[in-house]
Parts: structure tokens; sequence; C-alpha cells
């Protein structure tokens, strides 16, 4: 029973999470979106690590910088993907990816179910494909760049649950603290080099004869870019968003961690794929996107799997 809990509260943090990286990358790209999000998730876990501590071993911060890879690739694929659209379709594919992963790895390492376990695990894949499921013909169609995305992203999910599964009790939240400085090291980096690039190739267009750099464009100097596009989110808003993304994600990790070691690897990552339903919903009420009688559906038979996954 506290696993399920502990499941559903880190499937609804981690949907809130992507729900936000989402958003903020319709303003700032994926990969700063993932930058900004692995600081802001580091700064809470460092806090979080002066009170619950943990043993530094190698194998902890070995798994938890593999996870922290692994996660780095699928967010910056993820933000990418919602930030395509729609996000009611891209995020239930990603959830049921980021599932078979971890469950096949169970499986294969002896874990064992029982009948109320299996149902569970069949009517969450449903829920979850249900939740993405639009019958509406006028309705947007993922692009062929977002269905590999988005299926790369599930993928790289699944692999940071079996990698914190592999890690020690005695831990504490040492792994996910080598998670996130993987995370934001790798993201941060790739960042600044890309960076560095389009300055450089900046500099070269700017010296071509006839060529009016971008930033001196009419007599009143440089053009804020919320001038240039008045129709994208604030950039201080993005910010912010991007931010409460990496709290929110950290969050989750956390929730994730616990219940990994007072549960099953399987039961967890099915769980933890129903975080696609917070973001269908957030979807719903803030973008206003509509949920048909299929994705209802899905978000019943999710409580539903929880609750048989909880009793098994």
């Amino acid at each position: 029973m506290i696993a399920a809990v502990l499941g559903l509260l880190a499937a609804a943090s981690y949907g809130s999470a992507d729900f936000l990286g989402g958003l903020a990358a319709r303003r700032i790209a994926p990969l700063r979106v993932t930058a900004i999000a692995a600081a802001s998730g580091l700064v809470l876990l460092a806090l979080l690590l002066l009170v619950v501590p943990g043993t530094a071993s190698t194998a902890a911060v070995g798994w938890g910088l593999l996870s922290g890879v692994a996660g780095a690739v699928a967010l910056a694929l993820l933000y990418a993907c919602l930030a395509l659209g729609p996000m009611s379709i891209l995020s239930p594919l990603t959830a049921v990816v980021s599932a078979i992963v971890p469950v096949g790895v169970g499986l294969a390492q002896g874990s064992r179910l029982g009948g109320a376990g299996w149902a569970g695990i069949a009517l969450a894949l449903v829920a979850v494909v249900l939740v993405g499921f639009v019958p509406d013909p006028s309705a947007p169609r993922p692009s062929a760049r977002g269905l590999l995305m988005a299926l790369g992203a599930g993928a790289g999910i699944g692999l940071v649950l079996v990698f914190l599964d592999r890690t020690a009790d005695d831990s504490g939240l040492v792994p996910l603290v080598a998670n996130r400085s993987a995370n934001l090291v790798l993201t941060g980096g790739a960042v600044l080099v890309l960076l560095l690039v389009a300055r450089v190739r900046g500099r070269t267009r700017a010296a071509e004869p006839g060529r009016v750099p971008l930033l001196q464009q009419g007599e009143g100097g440089a053009a804020p870019v919320a001038e240039a596009a008045p129709h994208l989110l604030p950039l201080r808003r993005a910010l912010g968003l991007a931010l409460a993304c990496g709290v929110a994600d950290s969050g989750a990790n956390v929730l994730i961690l616990v219940g990994l070691r007072v549960g099953d690897l399987t039961v967890m990552s099915v769980l933890t794929a129903l975080y696609s339903a917070a973001t269908v919903v957030l979807a719903a009420v803030v973008l206003h996107e509509r949920l048909t009688r299929a994705q209802v559906g899905g978000l019943v038979l999710a409580l539903g799997a929880a609750a048989l996954l909880a009793l098994d």
C-alpha cells in the first residue's frame, strides 16, 4: 500500500514536471530547459541531502551517474516532443515505453506478481493507451520526428528506474544527487557549446557585406524577442516554469527512489507510467485540450489499476 501511494504521488509530480517542461520548451530551447531544470533540481536534492544522510559508495554514485546520463537524454527528447505536440498523444506513448523497459527487467530479475498485480499492470497499460487516444479526425497528429523522440524518451526514463533500483538502501539520496550532477554537466555543457557555436556563426554572418546584424535592426537598437514574436510565452515566465519543472521532477525522483526500496521495480514502473494522466489533465485544464470519452475512461482505469497493484 505504501509503495502504491508513493508511485501515484510520483506519477502526479512527474506528470506536472513534464507539463511544465513542455510549456517552457515553447519559449526556450528544450536542451536549455533540461539544463535549468537540472540545476534547480540539484539545489533541492542538495538541501534534502543535509536532512537525509546516505553512504556515498562507488556503486551508489556510479548507478546514480548512469541514471543521470539516461535521464538527461530522455528529458531533452521528452520536452522537445511535447513542445512539438500534441501532448495528449506523445506523453502517453512515452509512458508506455517507460513502463515496458523496467517491467521486462523486473521480470527477468525474478519479480513475481499475483493475479491482482497482473490485472493491475494490464489495466494500467490499457489506461495509458486510452488516455492518449484521440479519435477526432480533425485533431492534430504527431509528426514522425515527434514519435521517434517520444520512443527514445520513454526508453531513457525506463532505464533511469532500472539504474536507481540497483542502488543500496543505505545510500539515501546520494544516487539522485549524482543523477542530477551528471544531468547538469551534460546538458549545461551542451548548452555552452551551442552558445559558442551560435556566437561564432553570428560573427561570421555579421561580417558579410550588406548584412545587417539582427540585434541592430530598426533605429531604436535591438528589438526584444517578444516584440518580434508577441505570441510567445514571456521569457521570465518560461524560466520560472523551467525552474519549477526541475523541482517537481526531483521531487518525483525522491518518491520513486523510496518506492523502489520499499516496493517492487515492476509495480513502481507501471505506477510511474501513469504520470501521463497528470500531463493530459493539466493540458486539458490549462491549454483547453479537449478530453475524449476514451481519455476519461483511461483515467478511471488508471485509478483501478493503482488499486489492484496496491492490493497485490
